[in-house]
């Protein structure tokens, strides 16, 4: 009969001994999931003994992990900014350097001049960008799409789950090729597959053997959906309305290249916090 603590320090050794990353926090995680609550507020519990279906519960949890199985779809559930979302195979785990592709949006979203823009999110997966543009948004018309079904059936989840159904409507599309209106859409966003091919092979494996490659994969070169968004984006913006991408490390000479060719102004291209090319954005004329 373990306490908690004795649970934590005996689960953490293990983890880390079988190379499960970040070890100690991911048992603190899997022990705040059991007790609903922060993984701040576990000290109240720990020298407690927990009951023996909680001890099952976290041995599965654990023996997920030392599958390979990252934590946040363990967890079944990951926060993006203000927003607790659930996770799983079904759609990339949402990621900081998304957060900070919403924070432009929003910026760019105030020197609107219109009441209630219409945003798209392509290729929405759990639908954090989208969910979250609609919490922090005074206003607007939002709308993700997603060539996956199990995708959309998961953002539809998380929009019932964060009270956001009635503000965010979702559909199985192929990209933009249902848009049969040009000059409809003031935002147009995406965090897009942009690895290349040959590149995925070598991917961390919890990565490569859960999330959906679907949505990793962008072709020889990870530029594929570009091309085919940058074009449709043209169709499909209004005049000033923007464009705005998540990008590979060392793409952002290319996203430039092609956007100034098709014709667009403002023409952004912008670094995540460690220095990578991430985020390329750019309006309408």
């Amino acid at each position: 009969m373990k306490t908690w603590q004795e649970l934590l320090s005996l689960g953490g050794a293990y983890l880390d001994g079988k190379g499960v990353p970040d070890a100690a926090v991911a048992m603190e995680l899997l022990m705040a999931r059991l007790l609903k609550c922060g993984r701040g507020f576990l000290s109240p519990h720990l020298a407690k003994v927990p009951e023996e279906r909680f001890v099952a519960a976290l041995r599965r949890g654990m023996a997920r992990l030392v599958a390979g199985e990252p934590i946040q779809y363990v967890l079944g559930e990951w926060d993006f900014r203000s927003l607790t979302l659930a996770c799983d195979r079904r759609a990339l785990i949402p990621r900081p350097e998304t957060e900070e592709l919403v924070t432009r949006v929003l910026a760019f979203a105030k020197t609107l001049d219109r009441a209630r823009p219409f945003v798209v999110d392509v290729g929405t997966g759990s639908g954090c960008i989208v969910l979250s543009l609609a919490r922090e948004m005074a206003d607007g018309i939002f709308l993700g799409i997603d060539i996956s079904a199990d995708a959309i059936a998961l953002a539809t989840e998380n929009a019932v789950r964060c009270g956001l159904s009635d503000k965010v409507r979702f559909a199985v599309t192929d990209g933009l090729d249902d848009f049969d209106e040009p000059e409809t859409v003031d935002i147009l966003v995406s965090n897009p597959p942009y690895i290349p091919t040959a590149d995925c092979a070598t991917l961390d494996p919890r990565i490569r053997n859960f999330e959906p490659m679907n949505a990793l994969d962008g072709g020889r070169e990870g530029l594929d959906f570009y091309d085919r968004l940058i074009e449709d984006a043209l169709n499909v913006l209004r005049p000033g309305g923007g464009v705005f991408f998540e990008i590979g490390d060392g793409q952002g000479p290319a996203l430039q290249k092609r956007l100034f060719n098709a014709g667009f102004d403002g023409i952004r291209i912008e670094s995540d916090y460690a220095g990578h090319d991430r985020y390329a954005s750019a309006v309408r004329p």
